[in-house]
């Protein structure tokens, strides 16, 4: 199964009041497994970037002014999507963010029952505990080290560390790369059935046996198909 964990870093909290999208991230998983495909993109909101929102994220209007337009690379951002459900942390924040960019270009919404939301899990994994990135990754001791400020495609990383530990935990030392799973599968070798030094003794009796020697040589005239 295909998912897409997905985040985003914005001007602000509302699309309503005119803020925007600068940053998109996304990484792919397999059968929960992350694949290696990610895809980012720094945007140009076309506005400016107030200053609270720069000490979150760091992206400032120097910075994304020569950005791509989100109407630039939502064919590539769509097709990187497809089909698959979508895994977002706090869903209803990102994903009215997003529909708001692709109305912007005419393109159908993104319906919000699409979205695996990881707080959700969460409150019912371990109701009462804080549901911020930052402490899931601290509960479950995934590292948190590279995370100075948000950033999507950094932040999509560490969603997707939390969600497999939320759907069932992971073996940190058992989860194979793609390239990794490929090399142990092509050196695979194929090895011989390994025989009993004896043979188990017959469970049927002599009796049971003489019974079914009767019952083949009477309702089968002796022809049985097994020791032909």
């Amino acid at each position: 199964m295909r998912e897409i964990v997905f985040d985003t870093e914005t001007t602000g909290f509302e699309p309503s009041d005119g803020h925007r999208i600068v940053e998109v991230g996304c990484v792919e998983l397999m059968d929960h497994i992350p694949t290696g495909r990610t895809l980012q993109f720094y945007l140009n909101p076309e506005r400016d970037v107030p200053i609270e929102s720069q000490r979150v994220h760091g992206l400032s209007n120097e910075f994304l002014a020569d950005k791509a337009l989100f109407a630039h690379v939502v064919e590539e951002f769509l097709e990187f999507l497809g089909d698959a459900p979508l895994v977002i942390h706090n869903a209803s924040f990102d994903i009215k963010f997003i529909n708001a960019e692709l109305e912007r270009v005419n393109r159908p919404r993104i319906p919000l029952s699409r979205a695996i939301d990881t707080i959700e899990i969460a409150k019912r994994k371990i109701p009462g505990a804080r549901y911020s990135l930052d402490e899931l990754c601290k509960r479950f001791g995934v590292d948190l080290s590279a995370r100075t400020k948000h950033g999507a495609l950094l932040d999509a990383q560490l969603t997707a560390e939390i969600y497999l530990e939320l759907i069932g935990g992971r073996q940190r030392g058992l989860m194979l790369a793609p390239v990794e799973i490929a090399a142990a599968q092509g050196t695979e070798q194929v090895r011989a059935a390994r025989q009993r030094p004896e043979k188990l003794a017959p469970l049927i009796t002599v009796v049971e046996l003489e019974i079914h020697a009767a019952f083949v040589a009477k309702e089968l005239g002796g022809k049985d198909l097994w020791n032909s």
